[in-house]
């Protein structure tokens, strides 16, 4: 089980906890139209999915720009960030940051995707900061589970993971 804490407190995570080497689960997430979208939805790309407890803080937001400047570029990926935050509030997020390109995606329906990949924080109902790359055929090869919410995560060696494939 994957240990973490938020603003120093231990918080409950719940979930299965994903590893390299791993199968990519599958979830269901709601994007900015209201629309159910999944994995699936990214089949044959190249993946780094960024999960923030809310786009609405600095750090969220530094994280989420941060991911999409330096990996963006990447041929054949796609930069996706994923938190609780509701489309609403996301797509008003990227308006308000004068992005148009992010993939933002909303488990705040079901935490279908914190539950299949172990980020649900049970006390906050907030999604754990982490980090997943996912190459084309979805094998995981690289996971970070910050262990501090509070932090931030490793940008380079996610992003050197994702350049990698």
């Amino acid at each position: 089980m994957v240990e973490v804490t938020f603003q120093g407190n231990p918080v409950t995570v719940i979930g299965n906890e994903v590893k390299v080497g791993d199968t990519a689960p599958d979830f269901t997430v709601l994007n900015n139209s209201l629309e159910e979208v999944g994995l699936s939805d990214y089949k044959g790309k190249k993946k780094l999915i960024s999960v923030v407890p809310s786009l609405d803080t600095g750090l969220c937001s530094t994280q989420t720009k941060k991911f999409n400047e330096d990996a963006g570029s990447v041929d054949n990926a796609v930069v996706i960030t994923i938190s609780n935050d509701l489309p609403f509030a996301q797509s008003k997020w990227c308006a308000n940051e004068g992005i148009d390109n992010a993939i933002t995606l909303s488990d705040h329906k079901d935490l279908s995707f914190g539950k299949n990949y172990g980020t649900v924080m049970e006390e906050l109902r907030l999604q754990a900061r982490s980090v997943f790359v996912i190459d084309e055929n979805d094998k995981v090869v690289h996971v970070e589970y910050v262990s501090e919410g509070t932090n931030p995560p490793d940008y380079d060696a996610a992003v050197d993971a994702l350049k990698s494939l």
